[in-house]
């Protein structure tokens, strides 16, 4: 589970990722990144609309990539919104993990 320092809620925060944070995508997942170092990690935020599926199908998605998160939290970004595209609903747990980790290293976040 991601921890509650490290949850991104204020709508503010999403704004200020879409417009100046750098962004990297795929067929599932959208990533945004606003880098900067933090002490307590990144705080992250997850957009998953209507368009990925029902109230079900979009909970499903939002766990699996709150829980992928949770092993990400030791890269250099300040901001990250992760947004789900509707293929993400289709897409299994590891393919959801190899796509949030391949987007976050090509929007130019280090781990470590």
């Amino acid at each position: 589970m991601l921890p509650a320092a490290n949850r991104l809620r204020r709508s503010e925060d999403f704004r200020l990722v879409f417009r100046s944070g750098s962004r990297s995508a795929n067929r599932f997942v959208v990533v945004h990144v606003v880098k900067g170092a933090s002490q307590a990690g990144p705080r992250v935020g997850f957009t998953v609309s209507k368009k990925v599926g029902n109230a079900v199908v979009r909970n499903k998605v939002r766990r699996r990539l709150r829980h992928i998160m949770a092993d990400h939290l030791d890269v250099d970004a300040r901001l990250v919104v992760v947004r789900a595209l509707p293929a993400a609903a289709q897409a299994s747990y590891d393919e959801l993990a190899i796509a949030v980790a391949t987007q976050l290293e090509r929007a130019g976040v280090n781990r470590g």
